[in-house]
């Protein structure tokens, strides 16, 4: 099933991809002016911050009751893409149809994000729990990386064909996943591993883990989405910005493996802490890159330590959550990354964008979080040894 969740997370990052690179042309269309664009994707936020976790909350209810929650996932999943795919087609009417449709699709787009981790969780032997994750990460990676390219080559295209594509896409393989819960058969317990020979892994309360996430999310966002660029454009030129930007991307692609056989190895909580750790390493080596070469590495690893991060978070979430709460801790995980995106969109809309102080908030805000999920590794492991 982790291979499915591949594929759906791409085409689900990819309408998100679309979205945002159409979204000021088809709000011009409709007669909302440029400038209430950004708002726009501030309510579209909102929207995920408030759904997620009511997403995840459902999900288990669901699964709960009936055992199942592919068929739930499904039917929202076509709703969703019929209001995603009817936004080109009404943007031409008048603004209330279509920013109705917008509200619609982020509403409903939240089935997609913690409810296919509950189903996959639920369904995927101990031995292959480490590589949920990853799944989820590697298409989400593999679209943010391409983006910059398609960018330059869909504002060419009729808008309405990428969004009758990526959304066909996405609901051919939600509606594969939905299969896949339907004829999964358990294994048999003789071949199930043994609960003893499983190692104990270290679960951090709810609200340490969801402050910890939030602010590895909220400079993560500053970094990639308001100072990669102007970094960059100091020692190249913007026109290589579309083969800068995908670097980040490619470290987070590359580190998912090492990130997830160290989780599988160590657990989450004390990886989500090393990640943390590479990550303020990586991102004071962009600060003081002397040379473009230098600042590359520096993304690439700062990349791979938002992979490690990640990576480790999903983990920590789903130690969390079993047994039957999955829905509601990867909901509550979504719904931080959402508030972090709403943090940087409003940094933006107060356009202190360009503050020399922007240029430290990621380097805190890893680091803080680093030695928030340190100090309570440090006395899980010393209770698992003692």
């Amino acid at each position: 099933m982790a291979g499915h969740l591949t594929f759906l997370q791409l085409f689900f990052a990819l309408t998100w991809v679309v979205y945002v690179i159409y979204l000021p042309a088809l709000a011009e269309q409709a007669g909302i002016p440029k400038t209430m664009v950004p708002m726009i994707l501030l309510m579209d936020q909102v929207i995920f911050l408030a759904c997620d976790w009511a997403a995840g909350v459902y999900a288990d209810r669901v699964a709960r009751k009936f055992g199942r929650i592919g068929g739930w996932m499904g039917a929202i999943t076509l709703i969703s893409c019929a209001a995603f795919i009817a936004m080109p087609f009404v943007a031409s009417f008048a603004a209330t149809p279509f920013l109705l449709l917008t509200v619609i699709w982020s509403a409903t787009s939240s089935a997609l994000r913690a409810p296919p981790f509950a189903i996959v969780s639920r369904h995927t032997p101990p031995a292959g729990e480490p590589w949920i994750a990853p799944a989820y990460l590697f298409g989400l990676g593999l679209a943010s990386a391409v983006a910059p390219y398609i960018a330059i080559d869909l504002r060419a295209i009729d808008p309405r064909i990428p969004f009758v594509v990526s959304s066909a896409g996405l609901a051919i393989f939600t509606f594969v996943l939905a299969k896949a819960e339907r004829d999964y058969v358990p294994p048999a317990l003789s071949q199930q591993p043994d609960a003893a020979s499983v190692p104990a892994k270290a679960v951090p309360s709810i609200a340490l883990l969801a402050v910890v996430i939030l602010l590895f999310a909220f400079g993560y966002q500053v970094h990639f989405a308001i100072n990669s660029a102007p970094a960059y454009v100091r020692l190249a030129s913007e026109a290589r910005l579309p083969e800068l930007m995908p670097v980040f991307w490619i470290g987070f692609n590359l580190g998912l493996v090492p990130a997830t056989l160290l989780v599988k190895r160590f657990g989450g909580v004390p990886m989500l802490a090393a990640g943390g750790m590479l990550g303020v390493a990586a991102l004071a080596g962009c600060s003081n890159a002397p040379g473009l070469e230098w600042l590359i590495a520096g993304q690439a690893f700062a990349g791979a330590a938002w992979s490690l991060a990640l990576t480790a978070a999903f983990s920590a979430a789903l130690a969390a959550g079993k047994p039957h709460r999955e829905g509601l801790l990867t909901g509550i995980l979504f719904s931080t990354l959402a508030g972090a995106a709403i943090l940087r969109i409003g940094i933006v809309l107060s356009g202190k964008q360009g503050s020399v102080y922007l240029e430290s908030v990621p380097f805190m805000a890893w680091a803080l979080a680093a030695f928030l999920i340190a100090m309570a590794a440090f006395p899980e492991r010393q209770r698992s040894r003692g």
